[in-house]
């Protein structure tokens, strides 16, 4: 085991080299009474469950889907295994699975942050192994080359460990996020938004959600996501900045843009802290949301939340409106 955290990817072609890199690395860590969490899909939580045998019962097991539909969310989970089961420096093991075939283009390039941001987060901390699959069978040529960048360490299906030579490093993996996103949807409106007309833009946000699809909770979720997203601009982007919101497939996104800078790479995986005062409006909006894109360019921060509407509901709306 590394004396500091080890963030290794496994690359695999199929069923038997997910067990083969995964079940040794399990069996290790138990043998050394290291606390192992596993978060997969529940089709590979079940794989390990019957190679491990009765072992399995010494495995914590989590279902990705469930934690990292949103990847922002996953850095938190992993945080809690460390702070509560890693006490007094214990050594930790994790497997964890965020980018799969299935991914959206969104989800996907969402999953590589998170991916570069582990390093941030545990690099200067205490010791633990994680240990990261994907899948060469499913996945383009750039995704896996992407996951050498931002892993130190890549392991085969022979458990056999090299150094990626392209590893950005952590403060590489830290730098200011610019990645383009998708386009905007022609003729989406900007709304300008300040401290006086908070009120009105809250307004304008739930006559969108709803009228877009979106049932009274997920559009009153939306007006709450967009709120705290929009006061962190007032404090931290000159005092203003502007809203579009429109459509996309199953999905209505709100963007906000303002001039300030976003330089806190975790920000928005911070956990509030016990004050009033404490920031928590990207921690929300990431919990709330389905999705929560940032982007830091020269003009300034673009933040694009992602709430997919209510299925009940548009069938309702279109069943009323043929009617």
């Amino acid at each position: 085991m590394s004396e500091r955290f080890r963030h290794e990817a496994l690359f695999y072609g199929d069923r038997t080299e997910f067990l083969a890199g995964t079940v040794p690395f399990i069996t290790a860590g138990i043998a050394e009474r290291e606390p192992v969490l596993v978060v997969e899909s529940r089709q590979k939580i079940d794989l390990l469950r019957d190679a491990l045998g009765g072992q399995a019962e010494a495995v914590l097991f989590a279902d990705m889907a469930q934690v990292g539909a949103n990847p922002a969310r996953i850095i938190p989970a992993w945080q809690d295994f460390v702070s509560e089961r890693g006490a007094e420096g214990r050594r930790l093991r994790g497997i964890g699975e965020p980018i799969w075939n299935g991914r959206t283009p969104d989800e996907l390039v969402e999953c590589q942050r998170h991916e570069s941001l582990l390093n941030v987060a545990f690099g200067d901390g205490q010791p633990w192994w994680l240990l990261c699959p994907y899948d060469t069978s499913q996945l383009d040529d750039e995704v896996l080359h992407e996951a050498l960048r931002s892993h130190e360490y890549v392991m085969d299906a022979r458990s056999n460990s090299t150094d990626s030579t392209v590893f950005r490093g952590i403060e590489g993996s830290g730098a200011p996020f610019d990645r383009p996103m998708r386009d905007l949807a022609p003729g989406s409106r900007g709304i300008a938004y300040d401290s006086e007309t908070l009120l009105q833009m809250r307004r304008a946000v739930a006559r969108f959600a709803t009228s877009a699809g979106c049932g009274a909770d997920r559009a009153k979720q939306l007006v709450t996501a967009v709120n705290e997203v929009a006061t962190n601009s007032i404090i931290h982007g000159e005092g203003q900045g502007t809203l579009r919101m429109w459509r996309d497939g199953d999905a209505v996104i709100a963007e906000l843009h303002d001039t300030g800078r976003y330089r806190s790479p975790l920000a928005d995986r911070a956990r509030p802290g016990a004050s009033p005062g404490d920031p928590r409006g990207l921690w929300l909006a990431n919990h709330i949301c389905d999705l929560v894109q940032i982007r830091t360019f020269e003009h300034g921060t673009v933040v694009r939340l992602h709430m997919k509407v209510d299925p009940l509901h548009q069938l309702h709306v279109v069943s009323s409106a043929a009617n």
